[in-house]
């Protein structure tokens, strides 16, 4: 997969926080969850449906492939 569409950064951070639900009076998400709110919203602003993976931060990166392996077993 070279690009990650909108679609999929969305079904990610949903199963991210399932499985760490937010915390705190500010409602603070998991890491993986905030790492991928910030390309999600970037995608928002600027309309797109996809990116590439490659400008997904370390962080960000690691959470949706854990996603992957572990929606697609």
């Amino acid at each position: 997969m070279l690009y990650i569409t909108i679609q999929e950064l969305e079904a990610a951070i949903n199963y991210w926080r399932n499985q760490s639900p937010a915390v705190g009076d500010e409602l603070r998400l998991c890491p993986e969850a905030a790492a991928l709110a910030k390309p999600y919203a970037l995608m928002i602003v600027q309309g797109s449906q996809r990116m590439p993976l490659d400008v997904l931060d370390e962080l960000a990166r690691t959470a949706i492939q854990a996603f992957n392996k572990l929606t697609q077993s």
